[in-house]
């Protein structure tokens, strides 16, 4: 059942987490014991999916935090499973002229989801507290308009079905650094490396401050802030989908035993006599 395989794998880590806590900071994850959470993980988000398509629910998930905190890598952990029918991962690039003479959170508030839908922002209307002010891309009484107006949005939300879950990830300077030099010369990361990343390194404690202010208007009882400590980032993947996972009022949905059918028999078919062009089997 998922609602029991969900309470073990919640118990199990519980215990886990309480006797590194007595170790001090855990040693780090192998990838066959973080490969082998991650599958049971996988199988419980799929269960949850499942649940999501035969009820209908609403489901929005937010993810912010500095650059290199580790955003694209947990919604990849998350979805990789799952089907993109149900889940809908949303990154906006940067808003159009249209877009900009629009109300500010109108081109979110089209990609909510509709019943049956998990929606993952990586990035998102939190931008206005945060890279915005931050890089000049907004005054400052726009930025406290919207850290006004925001809960209010939030609260209806809830009130019309949607489960919000908002998601901060935390990385350490020391890290967001190595993270960063890491992008310079790896050429599966250099397209993760932009002006903007560069431009924003050295703007640290105006991040702090305006990741404080947000929080301070927007950790609401309703739609509050989960803090993930990211500088592990395998450690952050697990506790991250495992706080999704408990968060969710999921439960199994029965399901028919499947049986494949007999395979049509050949008839008059003859395999052709074609020069399929086959691609080069260099492995």
């Amino acid at each position: 059942m998922a609602t029991k395989k969900k309470d073990k794998h919640e118990r199990h880590h519980g215990e886990a987490r309480s006797s590194q806590a007595e170790a001090g900071t855990p040693a780090k994850m192998k990838t066959k014991e973080y490969e082998r959470e991650m599958r049971l993980l996988h199988g419980e988000l799929v269960a949850m999916q499942e649940w999501v398509k035969a009820t209908g629910a609403k489901i929005c998930i937010v993810f912010e935090g500095r650059d290199t905190a580790g955003k694209g890598g947990t919604i990849k952990r998350i979805t990789e499973r799952v089907s993109p029918r149900v889940f809908r991962v949303v990154a906006l690039p940067a808003p159009t002229e249209r877009e900009r003479s629009q109300m500010y959170l109108q081109r979110y508030v089209e990609r909510f989801p509709a019943g049956g839908e998990v929606v993952i922002f990586d990035r998102s209307w939190y931008n206005r507290a945060g890279v915005e002010p931050v890089m000049g891309f907004c005054t400052p009484e726009q930025t406290e308009r919207f850290l006004e107006l925001v809960p209010g949005v939030e609260k209806a939300m809830g009130d019309n079905g949607i489960l919000l879950l908002k998601y901060w990830l935390e990385v350490s300077p020391d890290e967001q650094t190595r993270r960063l030099k890491a992008r310079f010369t790896d050429g599966r990361k250099i397209w993760k490396l932009s002006p903007m990343d560069l431009k924003s390194y050295n703007r640290w404690y105006d991040y702090s401050r305006a990741r404080d202010d947000m929080f301070e208007a927007t950790d609401t009882e309703f739609a509050p802030w989960r803090v993930a400590n990211s500088n592990d980032k395998r450690r952050a993947r697990l506790n991250i989908i495992s706080d999704v996972l408990s968060s969710i009022p999921y439960e199994e949905v029965p399901r028919a035993k499947v049986k494949l059918p007999k395979r049509q028999s050949p008839g008059n078919y003859r395999d052709p006599n074609y020069p399929f062009k086959y691609i080069a089997e260099k492995f």
